[in-house]
């Protein structure tokens, strides 16, 4: 024990190495992009080291969320592209599958629940949501109780904008506040700070009154890019910049296509200065009237202004804008702009596949953050209403199990997708529960419903659709393909 205490502590040096065995070695590198020049100064001279809260502080979220309503508002393209990613995200609205071991207290959940959220437009203000994010970076939901509502829960949800969210007074707070966010030593929102009266209304009231909403009641709603980000900032920044150069550069096509247009033509010569031509005052205009026979005066002649607007790159130009306007949204060129023109199937497929695996993220991410509170929520109060939900779901506790479901895409062909949902079926790689989910339906409700049909089908004695095999299906195709191969030779 000693003698390893003697060999910690230096009671024994250590064998000196050879400096020939062991050259020393110096090893420089370099990155080019950390690199400063004349030519790439100005380029990086916005870069900073601000922290994600520092970098998207009150006003400059107040200057991001002006500009990209503006341009959502007088933008065509963007008013397009914000609406569609709206309506692709939520759709006709989520609907709600328990999955408890009661069938019966399922479908009693099921049909109170979205006959409350008919009542409150629940698909409708997630819609507004999903706007409110994309101008404004972050959607505020306060979970409220509203009397008047014609249901026996009378739970409501309040929408928020961002601009209402704020603390007037924020320097005479501890550093883990945030603007219009209180946290906890842990970095959880205690409170967030709602001003009484929009700062942008007309009506008269005190910009410092707020009210402090607990976080239990309060869904924030926004897109975390950096760790330790507190309030979010428009989807669109990226391309607010490029939707304003879209615009000019489509004013600039049309003022320079209208003043081209003004002139119907210009008097011109050929002959040299001071020559033979009649002489005609510089600038002159002249009156023309359709359908009538000009003379010109000697030496002179009538041309017309070639407009050279819009120009042949004027096409690719908004293309290739709309199309870098778009993918900071994972949205393709095609959805953007509404025109599949130069698609053909496949690559048309292949575009969407990003777009929807985005969309499904995003679904996710509402159901964590929104839904589930939501549900929450409303099984909290619902279970105190007497008569409307079994007793037996009061002893199930805090945690539900359930799952939501989304409005399904529809396939460019349906006739492949049905052979491909066969084969999957019959090899056994799929399920009826998935296949139903794709299209954002309940496999027990369809199951029901066509049980329900069947019954009622034989019941008058209607026959099923006859189901063609493959192979005679394979076979008139093949027929019908040689008969118009022989008709046109």
């Amino acid at each position: 024990m000693l003698g390893l205490l003697r060999k910690i502590w230096g009671g024994e040096k250590p064998a000196r190495l050879s400096a020939v065995a062991y050259p020393i070695r110096f090893v420089r590198g370099r990155y080019n992009a950390a690199s400063t020049t004349d030519d790439n100064r100005r380029h990086w001279a916005n870069a900073d080291g601000l922290s994600p809260d520092a970098a998207a502080n009150a006003e400059v979220r107040r200057v991001l969320r002006n500009r990209a309503r503006y341009e959502v508002a007088n933008n065509s393209y963007a008013r397009g592209i914000v609406l569609t990613l709206a309506n692709d995200v939520i759709g006709t609205g989520p609907r709600l599958q328990m999955l408890t071991e009661s069938a019966e207290t399922n479908r009693l959940v099921e049909k109170e629940f979205m006959r409350w959220a008919r009542v409150i437009g629940l698909a409708e203000k997630l819609r507004t949501m999903r706007v409110a994010r994309a101008e404004d970076g972050e959607a505020f939901a306060v979970l409220t109780n509203n009397p008047v509502l014609p249901s026996l829960v009378q739970l409501d949800l309040k929408l928020v904008e961002a601009d209402q969210v704020t603390t007037p007074h924020l320097f005479f707070f501890e550093p883990r506040a945030v603007d219009g966010i209180v946290f906890d030593d842990f970095g959880n929102p205690v409170e967030y700070h709602v001003l009484k009266v929009h700062p942008g209304s007309d009506k008269l009231a005190f910009i410092t009154d707020y009210e402090r909403i607990p976080a239990e009641a309060m869904i924030h709603w926004f897109r975390s890019d950096r760790p330790g980000q507190s309030r979010g900032v428009p989807d669109i920044t990226p391309a607010l910049p490029l939707f304003a150069q879209l615009r000019r550069y489509t004013l600039a096509v049309l003022g320079a296509a209208e003043t081209a247009a003004d002139f119907a033509g210009v008097l011109y010569t050929d002959a040299p200065a001071n020559g033979e031509a009649e002489k005609v005052e510089p600038m002159d205009v002249i009156e023309l009237e359709k359908r009538m026979l000009l003379t010109m005066p000697g030496g002179w002649k009538m041309g017309q202004v070639e407009a050279q607007q819009p120009s042949t790159t004027y096409a690719e130009f908004k293309r290739e804008l709309l199309n870098e306007i778009a993918r900071c949204l994972n949205m393709p060129y095609n959805v953007a702009a509404c025109n599949s023109s130069g698609y053909n199937y496949a690559s048309g497929r292949l575009d969407h596949q990003t777009y929807f695996k985005s969309l499904r993220v995003e679904q996710s991410h509402i159901e964590t953050v929104v839904l589930d509170r939501i549900l929450d929520a409303w099984l909290r109060e619902a279970v105190l209403i007497e008569g409307l939900l079994p007793q037996a779901l009061r002893m199930v506790g805090a945690e539900y199990p359930h799952q939501w479901f989304w409005d399904g895409h529809e396939h460019v062909d349906p006739q492949k997708e049905s052979s491909a949902q066969e084969t999957r079926l019959r090899n056994h790689t799929t399920t009826l529960a998935d296949e139903y989910a794709k299209r954002g339906l309940d496999w027990e409700t369809q199951l029901r419903q066509r049980a329900k049909e069947k019954a009622l089908m034989k019941e008058l004695n209607l026959a099923e659709a006859e189901v063609v095999p493959k192979a005679v299906e394979k076979t008139r195709e093949d027929e019908v393909e040689n008969a118009a191969t022989d008709e046109a030779e």
